[in-house]
């Protein structure tokens, strides 16, 4: 798959010692980190490029959490993706903004 992707990703983890917020911010700036385009919404993140740069960075966060502290993540992700051409999350977006 060469054409860029939207993935939205859901992280909802649980520690002992850490608010849930807190390993959410740190999955959100795993992702500013990636270099990739994003947009924070407030129940997910949707993230757009190469499926495999995507799919690479969703293992990232996952052990981003866990390396702050989490001790257990339930992760949801939606993928778009089109045979033919680039799916790009301003052209669903931008009426909006």
């Amino acid at each position: 798959m060469k054409n860029q992707i939207n993935l939205a990703i859901q992280v909802l983890p649980s520690s002992a010692n850490k608010h849930p917020y807190d390993l959410v911010d740190g999955a959100i700036e795993t992702i500013k980190a990636s270099g990739l385009k994003y947009q924070v919404c407030p129940f997910e993140t949707v993230i757009e490029g190469p499926y495999d740069e995507v799919m690479d960075l969703v293992k990232k966060v996952q052990m981003a959490c866990y390396c702050d502290g989490a001790d257990s993540l339930i992760v949801n992700i939606k993928i778009q993706s089109n045979a033919n051409k680039d799916v790009f999350i301003l052209d669903k977006m931008e009426k909006y903004q």
